[in-house]
Order: structure tokens, then C-alpha cells, then sequence
């Protein structure tokens, strides 16, 4: 029981991070808290020993540093690599590669779709000055989050913590 409340306030954390991103273009430091907070419940719910904690850590930690790499030049917010980092703590060896693989299609995708809506948005009369200061505006920046979010919800199955759901 432990672990399907583990996994729903992770799933609502991560929904929580898309929603924040993609309307304020801001994911709270306390999302990304929380979700490395929910980590250790699951751990403990999970029965894993040292060596399976040690894994997930390191894959937390490869995580932090790929998504800093990807900040330093401003490809991705800090909120972003963060959060990628938070809940790269969720997959061990080698569930860590499908959650990046998965991350950067979900964002590929992302960006097709903004892409897309934001030649097609300034030609709907009814949305004429309406897409300042949203994801459809010209120049807004690709709302990450949510490809973060989907990443881990297309990974989270592979998990020993999904096994032990």
C-alpha cells in the first residue's frame, strides 16, 4: 500500500512540475524536493539493500551532471536539470538510459508540437494577442518539464519500485 501511495504523489508531483513549466515556465524548488524527498519511501517500500540504493544514487548524481552540462549553455532551465536529476533518482542500472532516451523523444516531440502550434496559433483570429507570456508565444522557451514528466511516466514500469507496486 506504501508504494502505490509512493508512486501516485510521484505521478502528481511530476504532473504538478509540467503544469508549473508549462504555465509559468518555473518548476519550484520544492517540486523537485519533494520528489527526491518521496525517493527514500520508496526505497523502504521497496525493500532494496545498499548496493540497489548505490545505483539509483549514481544514476541521480550522472543525472545531475548531464542535465548542469545542458544548462551551463542555456539549452535547458535550472528548474529543468534539477528536476531531471530528482527523479533520475527513481532509476537504477540501466533503467537510467531508457528514462534519457525516453526524456529526449518525449522532448522531440515536445518541440515538434510547440513548433507546429506556434506557426499555427497567430492565424486563428480569436487568439490575436492572446499568446504573450504563454508556450505558443514566438520566442517563449520549450516548457522541459513536461517532457521530464512524460519520460517518467513512459519509464517508471521498468522499475523494481513498478514490480513492487
Amino acid at each position: 500500500m506504501v508504494m502505490q501511495i509512493t508512486i501516485l504523489v510521484l505521478a502528481g508531483l511530476m504532473l504538478a512540475a509540467a503544469m508549473f513549466d508549462a504555465s509559468k515556465f518555473i518548476i519550484p524548488n520544492w517540486l523537485c524536493g519533494l520528489v527526491v524527498l518521496t525517493f527514500p519511501v520508496a526505497v523502504l517500500a521497496a525493500g532494496l539493500g545498499w548496493p540497489e540504493i548505490g545505483n539509483h544514487l549514481l544514476g541521480g548524481g550522472i543525472a545531475l551532471v548531464i542535465g548542469f552540462a545542458l544548462f551551463a549553455p542555456g539549452w535547458i532551465g535550472g528548474g529543468d536539470a534539477k528536476l531531471f536529476a530528482a527523479a533520475a533518482l527513481w532509476f537504477g542500472w540501466p533503467e537510467i538510459l531508457a528514462f534519457l532516451v525516453h526524456t529526449v523523444v518525449a522532448g522531440g516531440v515536445l518541440v515538434i508540437i510547440l513548433l507546429a502550434l506556434r506557426w499555427l496559433a497567430p492565424r486563428i483570429p480569436s487568439l490575436d494577442g492572446r499568446l504573450e507570456g504563454t508556450a505558443l508565444a514566438k520566442s517563449a522557451p520549450v516548457p522541459y518539464g513536461i517532457a521530464i514528466a512524460a519520460g517518467v511516466f513512459w519509464s517508471l514500469p521498468n522499475t523494481v519500485f513498478w514490480s513492487a507496486f
